[in-house]
């Protein structure tokens, strides 16, 4: 789609435009600090830009111009949102790679190993990345205010933004709060535990609020914005039902991740929760015993894929997908926008929840 990739590029131009002016402040402070900005637009310049095109969308189906400037700067605000997250995400959860090269925190403790530098390279690591974490959350906000009067203080847009990320960091402590209580934790009531952290923590941050964030940036009425979460929320859902069957079947040569990491890491998703509550005592033992190990093997990860599927888990994931998408599909279809928003909106939403990485 013309446009679209017309949209690709201006966000990618607007991106480094705004990083160079960033990085001659950092030069200011010295040039010792310049790799912070480096590790942040090593990762934003990457990704499939999902949020970014869900807010262009947002902002086009509300009567937006094409190409128009809030729509550019709100995604390049709504990209390094999604980067700081990673980082701050892998550093949770011990993840050496991410998009098939180092993690921040590992880029930062291999430099350490590599300069031969002085005290724990590991924590130096980790150091680094919370506050390469922390300015690009800085500069998500500051790209987001230079929209300008869209994005003011008590306008739609700016709730909205403000709701997001809020959301996001109660869903990210629910998620490490659920893996440190354990199984112990009310297994009965997993799943829902569990889909609240996945609809909080990652759907609508990832597809709700984004659409929504540049309807409300082109003045969007409630009606609209109203079915833009109808279509949105479930699709999200999806979307992340979808990564975390990934993080433990998926293929490692496609998703940049090793086999099976979202097990060594303990990841409580909704696909562990319907094993828990559905699977034999055997399947519950095995994955009590083991979610959460680094040292996790191949063949203990096979065993753990193996328990899960026989539990009925992945199916009952996979339904539950199917079902979301359904849906969300269901309300694209008599969403009120024109055909061509509705036309990239749907291709968006089949890479969502259709993808392999």
């Amino acid at each position: 789609m013309q446009e679209q990739a017309a949209y690709r590029q201006a966000l990618s131009a607007d991106l480094e435009q705004f990083l160079d002016f960033q990085r001659e402040v950092l030069e200011d402070v010295s040039s010792e600090s310049v790799p912070l900005l480096g590790a942040v637009h090593s990762l934003a310049k990457g990704g499939k830009r999902l949020r970014a095109l869900l807010n262009y969308w947002g902002w086009r189906g509300a009567g937006g111009d094409a190409l128009g400037a809030p729509a550019i700067r709100a995604g390049v605000a709504l990209e390094l949102f999604q980067s700081a997250a990673l980082i701050h995400d892998d550093i949770i959860d011990r993840s050496d790679t991410r998009r098939g090269a180092p993690s921040v925190h590992r880029h930062f403790s291999n430099r350490h190993a590599e300069a031969e530098w002085f005290l724990d390279g590991q924590h130096f690591g980790s150091s680094a990345a919370i506050l390469a974490g922390d300015l690009c959350l800085a500069l998500s906000e500051e790209a987001f205010t230079s929209v300008g009067e869209r994005a003011a203080y008590n306008t739609r847009a700016r709730a909205l933004f403000n709701r997001m990320r809020t959301e996001v960091m109660a869903g990210q402590y629910l998620d490490i709060l659920e893996e440190v209580v354990g199984p112990g934790h009310e297994p009965e009531r997993a799943v829902v535990r569990a889909r609240n952290i996945l609809r909080y923590k990652s759907a609508k941050y990832s597809i709700e609020h984004p659409l929504a964030i540049g309807g409300a940036l082109a003045g969007a009425g409630n009606e609209l914005l109203a079915a833009y979460s109808q279509f949105a929320l479930p699709l999200g859902e999806a979307f992340q039902l979808r990564d975390d069957v990934l993080g433990v079947f998926g293929d490692p040569e496609l998703t940049g991740k090793p086999a099976g990491d979202d097990l060594r890491e303990g990841k409580r998703t909704v696909l562990i929760a319907y094993a828990l509550s559905t699977g034999s005592e055997a399947v519950r033992k095995e994955i009590t015993d083991n979610l959460g190990r680094p040292d996790l093997d191949d063949d203990a990860v096979a065993s753990l894929r193996t328990a899960i599927e026989e539990s009925g888990a992945l199916a009952t994931t996979e339904a539950l997908i199917a079902e979301h998408t359904e849906h969300a599909f269901t309300t694209l279809a008599s969403l009120a926008v024109d055909e061509q928003t509705r036309s990239a909106l749907e291709l968006l939403a089949h890479a969502a929840v259709t993808r392999t990485a």
